[in-house]
């Protein structure tokens, strides 16, 4: 009999991702000719600007083809340090404190791999996107989850990060605005985070992907604090917010220190983004356009959450009740009165009324019985997918 070969263990601390299983699924019923509402993928459905699209032709037709500068080209860079003094009145060197990576998820896995040891304590709140405590676990983090329950507006109670912290932590990290729930904090509990960290001498690893899509306040970013920059990790892309998933880019902005750590990561990883995406996103990030266009795609999603909204109103279901979203483009609805598991009621909704969700389990603990529904698609397939989920429901 043959001998196995070893594999890494660490990958069996982890679970493929539930959102990307459930599109390939939805994918699958699709080309067999079924008729699927699809409101599980957290996907734009709005196509890049074409000027946007002609930047990356022009350039590839000039001949960036070849290798780019592994930190990023610098009009990228400096269009990148604009973007964040604009819009999170944070400054940023372009030449030393930032990095353009392969999309948000490479930036937060360079940032991982550029501050955290093998047993370090990783501080992620539950509900969370799996993303970031599964990649801890890969780089042999402890993810310690800490509670952030409905109750609580899915904002972790500030006492259950002072319960949480060990002599091996080493790392918070946020997500705000929120995927699944949309939730975000006030400035005045990011105060309290940072002056928390400061005194436990922490790292924060701030993924701010959804930073742009708000519907009341605009959310604060964790570096906008006085000397929070020594120790805050920014990771964004231009992925949700300027529609550009496909195109994978992103970046990273923190202390020059992991940026020098990260910059080593991805030469070793991706070697460089695509030299015509970064002209891509350099024109996408300080075009008025394009800014325009953004400022119209989030005008939208508030569109689309009002017509939830009214239609929960006026449906009047008792088994499925609906909480605002303060951002993102998610609902993340409570199913709890139905008493059946999360994946349950994502299993039969795809099966009995044809609509495509994603389990709140998937997202931790706190996210049994919630399920998580996009606006990021057409006022039609918002409208249709959520008056088949009621009906469902209704007859549980």
């Amino acid at each position: 009999m043959d001998v196995p070969l070893n594999l890494n263990h660490q990958f069996e601390l982890i679970r493929q991702s539930a959102t990307v299983a459930m599109a390939d699924r939805i994918l699958a019923l699709k080309a067999s000719g079924q008729k699927i509402v699809g409101l599980q993928v957290g996907d734009p459905d709005f196509g890049t600007h074409p000027a946007i699209m002609d930047v990356a032709m022009k350039a590839l037709r000039s001949g960036l083809t070849h290798y780019g500068p592994s930190r990023g080209y610098p009009d990228l860079l400096a269009a990148t340090a604009s973007k964040l003094l604009r819009d999170e009145g944070v400054p940023y060197d372009p030449a030393s404190e930032i990095l353009v990576t392969h999309g948000g998820i490479h930036a937060y896995y360079t940032a991982m791999q550029s501050i955290l040891n093998p047993g370090d304590d990783v501080l992620i709140p539950d509900p969370s996107w799996a993303t970031h405590s599964n990649m801890a676990i890969m780089l042999r983090g402890n993810v310690i989850r800490i509670p952030a329950p409905a109750e609580n507006g899915f904002i972790p109670p500030f006492e259950e990060w002072e319960k949480a912290l060990t002599p091996r932590t080493r790392v918070i990290v946020l997500n705000y605005p929120s995927n699944p729930t949309g939730a975000y904090p006030t400035r005045e509990y990011l105060q309290k985070l940072q002056d928390f960290a400061k005194i436990h001498d922490l790292w924060i690893v701030s993924d701010e992907v959804y930073g742009s899509l708000y519907y009341g306040e605009r959310p604060t970013s964790a570096a906008a604090f006085e000397g929070a920059k020594e120790r805050t990790i920014l990771v964004n892309s231009l992925s949700k917010s300027y529609a550009m998933t496909g195109w994978r880019v992103g970046f990273l902005a923190a202390p020059k220190a992991v940026i020098d750590n990260a910059l080593k990561a991805g030469q070793n990883s991706i070697t460089c983004v695509a030299p015509f995406i970064q002209k891509a996103a350099a024109f996408a990030l300080t075009d008025p356009e394009i800014q325009q266009f953004t400022a119209n795609m989030r005008a939208a999603y508030a569109r689309r959450r009002e017509l939830v909204l009214r239609l929960a109103r006026e449906l009047e279901c008792e088994k499925v009740l609906v909480t605002p979203p303060q951002g993102a483009f998610y609902f993340f609805l409570d199913f709890r009165p139905l008493k059946m598991s999360s994946l349950e009621i994502c299993e039969r909704l795809l099966e009995e009324a044809n609509v495509g969700l994603v389990p709140g389990s998937a997202f931790g603990s706190q996210g049994e019985g919630f399920v998580r529904m996009t606006v990021a698609a057409s006022d039609e397939d918002v409208e249709a997918g959520f008056r088949k989920i009621v009906e469902w429901a209704e007859k549980q």
